[in-house]
């Protein structure tokens, strides 16, 4: 099974920043897309960021210009970037990746989720 495993969590005050990793035991060249969900207390979860092999990305229109996600692809790991940070923002975060597997279909991996708390 792929791994991955999110760190960089944590408190942090209103307008401040905060930098989430999420290492993958796989090669995440070979993801198709990998991206970031969270989930706030008594709501769905929600994709915040993607971005494809090819590079592209996608943000959630309640971050844009204030995320921005990314990839280290020599540490296999992938990286949100956040910034202006408000208590809206406040959730568990989830890491995912998409990765098709010789011989099968895509499958979806998750991390265990890391809990973003961003006070007033």
């Amino acid at each position: 099974q792929v791994q991955l495993v999110e760190s960089g969590g944590g408190l942090v005050q209103y307008g401040g920043s905060l930098r989430l990793s999420c290492a993958v035991s796989e090669n995440i060249d070979r993801a198709h897309v990998m991206g970031w969900y969270r989930q706030a207390p008594g709501k769905e979860r929600v994709m915040v960021a993607t971005v494809r092999r090819s590079g592209s990305t996608n943000y959630a229109d309640s971050v844009k210009g204030r995320f921005t996600i990314s990839r280290d692809n020599a540490r296999n790991t992938m990286y949100l970037q956040m910034n202006s940070l408000t208590p809206e923002d406040t959730a568990v975060y989830y890491c995912n990746g998409g990765f098709f597997r010789p011989g099968m279909e895509l499958i979806n991996y998750w991390g265990q989720g890391i809990q973003v708390t961003v006070s007033s």
